[in-house]
């Protein structure tokens, strides 16, 4: 049943209005954004942060729901209330998978409270491939999509280089500055209007790879720390008070999975469907297609980068997949669902032994896949330590930091005995990205 707050957004309004999208991964959104240029839209990534924003988020949601719709909320609420915008030529625009897990409900949240502000008139646009919404100034083409897959592609690759050079890089700063201009540069190539070719994306891979690998580098003894959990708080430096840099600071290597492995479960799971109650055969027979078809980008990124001998690649997702039934059901679906636990698990065994999982204040799915399946991954892989971090408007950062010290304390502990055992090897690990 349609939303009695929806508000469409028109063919018309494509020129003239100006739409505002929530920061989760920086790379990937920016070059998705260039992409949705191309057709005549006018995107603005929100990069705004900050106490402000978390208490904007609060005025205009409940603080029972879950930390990401608080920031997103208050990222939006935040934007629109700073006179920057014409707010009767501007939208919002907000992923839905339209799963069991509350984010499905964002949409219906940030109406609520745009109604609150009085601004019920702006348009909430639902991105979703399964068509929750229609808005007829806003559809995914076979086209759009093709060239949005490449953008994730880029996106993956990109932040796996860069947590691979910048902790070992003799001038810091090295890592970002070209991961910023691939991102410029990519991003005029996926928003052009020339066909694209394969061919020239897999040329760009080796590209990419090469100037990383040319960044001087110390290749020293770091513990390297995989990072799970909610999607929101795993990969946006907002969400999680940018762990990422904190961990490089405190002499960590940090190793995050790619945004595409969440792409292939949530395609992954229309197969399970099919498998436990045998219905869909034809989405089915699409699905299978979808899902091969995105294992063999996915591996192509992974041998560009182990192929210059330098850097690491993935784990093959089919691989990912056989380790989530060592462990839990894949009929467990909602938010991250299998797919956390399988990270943790194939993390520990590419040798991050050191995990943290992000745990956002109200994801209930985060804390049965995450949380709840910590002692049974210790008991399939028991030289794993495994954290759990709270994030939530009220958290303390002093107190997450200080965890995080501890686990880090820890885990040179544990390893500097081994280390000098082996001969101090300083190889990096393989691991997944």
């Amino acid at each position: 049943m349609q939303d009695k707050s929806f508000v469409p957004f028109t063919r018309d309004m494509i020129r003239d209005y100006t739409i505002l999208v929530p920061n989760m991964l920086p790379r990937h959104f920016k070059l998705i954004i260039k992409v949705m240029e191309t057709y005549g839209y006018h995107f603005q990534l929100l990069e705004s942060s900050g106490p402000q924003v978390i208490e904007t988020g609060l005025k205009y949601a409940h603080n029972d729901i879950c930390y990401p719709a608080i920031l997103v909320i208050g990222q939006f609420m935040d934007a629109l209330l700073s006179g920057r915008y014409d707010l009767h030529r501007t939208a919002l625009i907000m992923f839905q998978t339209g799963g069991g897990c509350r984010a499905s409900n964002y949409v219906s949240l940030i109406r609520k409270a745009l109604a609150r502000a009085g601004m019920e008139y702006i348009p909430v646009i639902s991105l979703s491939l399964k068509g929750i919404e229609k808005h007829p100034g806003f559809r995914l083409s076979i086209r759009k999509l093709h060239r949005m897959l490449y953008a994730v592609l880029y996106g993956d690759m990109l932040m796996s280089l860069v947590n691979q050079v910048r902790p070992y890089e003799l001038e810091p700063g090295q890592a970002e500055s070209k991961a910023a201009e691939w991102t410029e540069r990519l991003g005029a190539e996926l928003g052009g209007t020339k066909r694209i070719r394969y061919g020239k994306i897999r040329e760009n891979y080796r590209r990419i790879v090469r100037s990383f690998a040319e960044i001087p580098m110390k290749r020293t003894e770091k513990v390297k720390v995989g990072i799970v959990g909610e999607i929101y708080v795993k990969y946006s430096p907002f969400g999680n008070n940018d762990l990422e840099r904190f961990l490089i600071r405190e002499g960590a290597e940090p190793v995050v999975p790619g945004f595409l492995d969440f792409c292939l479960f949530c395609v992954y799971n229309g197969l399970t469907d099919y498998e436990l109650y045998g219905h869909g055969r034809v989405r089915r027979l699409f699905l299978g297609a979808a899902y091969r078809l995105l294992c063999r980008k996915r591996d192509d990124i992974s041998r560009a980068l182990e192929d210059s001998g330098v850097f690491c690649g993935f784990t093959p997702f089919d691989r990912v997949v056989g380790m989530a039934d060592e462990a839990i059901s894949r009929a467990v679906k909602m938010g991250e669902g299998w797919l956390l636990t399988a990270e943790m698990l194939e993390l520990s065994r590419a040798g991050c032994k050191s995990i943290i999982c992000a745990q956002p204040f109200g994801c209930l799915p985060n804390h049965i896949c995450g949380k709840g399946m910590m002692k049974p991954v210790k008991e399939l892989c028991p030289d794993t330590n495994i954290v759990a971090i709270d994030y939530d408007a009220g958290a303390s950062r002093v107190n997450q930091e200080n965890r995080l010290k501890l686990m880090l304390a820890n885990a040179g502990h544990r390893r500097a005995p081994a280390a000098g055992q082996a001969g101090g090897s300083e190889e990096p690990v393989r691991r997944a990205v």
